[in-house]
């Protein structure tokens, strides 16, 4: 379950950084979608290290 998890939020983590290139190139330069992805990239990120940190101590993950 835990690398499903860590699986899905590296996949949600590409989608919004390929989401953010195509907003950096479209929009412009008032617009702030290109901010909130980068938000939403960070915290993924955020999440994404909690699960590996969590997975490795209770040794889920070798």
């Amino acid at each position: 379950m835990l690398k499903l998890l860590i699986a899905l939020t590296f996949i949600a983590m590409l989608i919004s950084l390929a989401a953010g290139a195509g907003f950096l190139l479209k929009d412009a330069s008032a617009s702030r979608r290109t901010l909130t992805s980068l938000k939403l990239r960070i915290t993924l990120a955020v999440i994404l290290m909690v699960l590996l940190v969590y997975g490795f101590s209770q040794g889920i993950l070798t």
